[in-house]
């Protein structure tokens, strides 16, 4: 793993010896860098591997890609261009994607990125910048662009690596969240927010049924996409309005289920990484993990070895997560 948590000084230390990076700090400690090969989004929460989860508003996480990247180009989209980012990818390599939370970009890449030309051909990777939970609604998640110096509101910053020959990008997820045994779930249009949802087959408010059977919306919902259990958080139930608001889009045609709880996450995290196998660390070039783990499990100062690195507002594994870590590994053919 070639993480670190570092102060502002190491990491300009870092870039102005050229190293190659991929960052995650606060805006402050953001804007203190120099230009370089470097992109970065705001985010003040880290799982570190001495510390375990913490917040600062002074460290930055640094990713360097140096020695595993041969060489690396910056590439900028909005919200229209982004449905390139899979045709543009490195054919031999990955790509590297940080979103700003909220933005039409991010709100653009959810809902249609499983649709994007090439989808899932080649390995894409990243996360979605956030603020510190005091500052929402006060400050705006960003993208910094070490290149030019950009700082972005509404972009998404992709760095697409090259690999040297022999050697490959594979993306991997853990998902500690399994389907419960309740009611099968389905809705009639893809989207962020749903007023109806059909229930066993039979339409209902989404609001007045999460109400009615108390749900807990700490819990998100699962859906096997194709072989892998994806999770749809819940962001706010009104019952008023009788709407729900998702972190992720739910899409037609999927059938979804409340997720059984999780009792102790980072027992059943280890017991997890044990019945699959050991992972090495010393392939896992990057990981994040979900900033509604961190809340719900509290995972300040627990650890989930061997992976480290920023806590987000999302998760991206070819396409939007929540609740999930997500790692990319580089390995030799």
């Amino acid at each position: 793993m070639q993480q670190t948590i570092s102060t502002v000084a190491d990491i300009k230390q870092k870039i102005e010896a050229g190293r190659k990076l991929l960052l995650a700090g606060d805006e402050d400690a953001l804007r203190q860098l120099p230009k370089g090969d470097w992109i970065a989004g705001t985010i003040p929460y880290f799982i570190s591997a001495t510390e375990g989860g913490m917040v600062s508003r002074e460290m930055i996480c640094a990713t360097d890609i140096t020695d595993c990247a041969a060489s690396i180009e910056i590439a900028t989209y909005d919200a229209n261009s982004l449905a390139r980012v899979y045709t543009e990818g490195p054919k031999h390599g990955f790509s590297f994607i940080i979103l700003p939370a909220a933005s039409k970009t991010h709100q653009a890449f959810a809902l249609n990125g499983p649709n994007y030309k090439d989808f899932g051909i080649r390995p894409l990777i990243g996360w979605v910048a956030g603020v510190h939970l005091s500052d929402l609604g006060k400050k705006t998640p960003k993208v910094l662009n070490g290149r030019t110096g950009e700082i972005l509101e509404d972009a998404a910053l992709v760095l697409q690596a090259q690999l040297p020959e022999g050697k490959v990008a594979e993306i991997g997820i853990i998902n500690l969240f399994e389907q419960g045994d309740g009611d099968i779930l389905t809705f009639s249009s893809d989207g962020n927010s749903a007023k109806d949802v059909m229930v066993n087959g039979e339409k209902r408010n989404f609001a007045a049924y999460i109400v009615k059977n108390k749900l807990d919306t700490k819990l998100p919902l699962v859906a096997d996409y194709y072989g892998a259990m994806v999770n749809i958080s819940f962001q706010d139930v009104d019952e008023v309005e009788g709407q729900v608001k998702f972190y992720a889009p739910v899409f037609t045609g999927i059938r979804y289920k409340h997720a059984r709880p999780v009792s102790d996450y980072v027992k059943v995290f280890n017991d997890r990484l044990q019945k699959e196998g050991s992972i090495e660390s010393s392939r896992v070039v990057f990981s994040c993990n979900c900033i509604l783990n961190y809340l719900y499990s509290e995972l300040e100062g627990k650890k989930t070895d061997p992976f480290t690195g920023p806590v987000t507002f999302g998760e991206i594994a070819y396409q939007l997560l929540n609740q999930t870590l997500v790692y990319l590994e580089i390995m030799d053919v």
